[in-house]
Parts: C-alpha cells; structure tokens; sequence
C-alpha cells in the first residue's frame, strides 16, 4: 500500500513540476513568436524595399512601394511591447522614408543613367536598419 502511495506522489509530483514549466515556458515561447513575427515581416520589408530600389522603373511608383514598406514598419513600431525593438523599427523606418525621398531624384527616362552607388547606399541603409532589429529582438529570444 505505501508504495502505491509513494508512486501517487511521484506522480502528482512530476505532473506539477511539468505544468509549472510548461506555464513559465509559455510566456518565452510568446515572446519567441512575436519576435519571429517581427523577423519575418522586417527579412520581407527590407528585401521588397531594396528590389524596388533596384528594380528602378517610374520614380513615383518606387517611391509608393517606399512608402508602403514604410507604413508597414509603422505598424510593427506601434505593436512592438520591447522599447528596443520599437526604438529599432522606427530607425527602419526613418531610412525607408529616405529612400522614399531618394527615389524622387531618379530619373523618369527609362534609358537615363542611374547613379547605382547612391542606389546602394541607399539599399545598404535600409538593410542595416533592417539588422538592428533582428539584434534589438535577439535578447528576447534567450533565457
């Protein structure tokens, strides 16, 4: 009889030690989701933003597409719940709006020269940004 009461207890034992880790490790894995998210949308912004840069064409449709890239981050800045991320997001987005404003100057004759160093330093900003936020999210991911 004590040994089934022992193995009752080991067992009731065991089953609250598993759910006080799967309790704690629900918070992580949330924070590891948002930030997955945030990853994903930023890996997605910053590349489409950097081919309408090099892709070129009609200056105001890059400057649109720009733009929308940029609302995008806007929207992630303003659902972030890390200061760091935020704070990131916002310089992501500061450097989309340049480029935006960047994609003005280009030329509208579609046989006119582009100046592809100021294209890609243009892509290079953005891209830079794009990696503060993957670094500002990072720390989120351990513990």
């Amino acid at each position: 009889m004590q040994r089934i009461m022992t193995s009752a207890a080991l067992v009731f034992a065991s089953a609250l030690l598993l759910s006080g880790c799967a309790a704690s490790g629900g918070g992580g894995e949330a924070a590891v989701d948002t930030c997955e998210t945030v990853r994903t949308e930023v890996r997605d912004i910053s590349n489409g933003a950097q081919n309408s840069l090099a892709a070129g064409g009609d200056p105001s449709e890059v400057k649109s597409a720009l733009e929308g890239y940029s609302e995008r981050v806007d929207t992630l800045a303003e659902e972030a719940d890390n200061e760091g991320v935020s704070d990131a997001l916002e310089g992501l987005g500061e450097r989309l709006d340049e480029a935006a404003d960047f994609a003005e100057t280009l030329p509208t004759d579609p046989e006119a020269e582009v100046d592809g160093e100021a294209v890609a330093e243009q892509q290079t900003a953005i891209h830079e940004a794009a990696t503060e936020v993957t670094s500002a999210c990072a720390p989120e991911t351990e513990g």
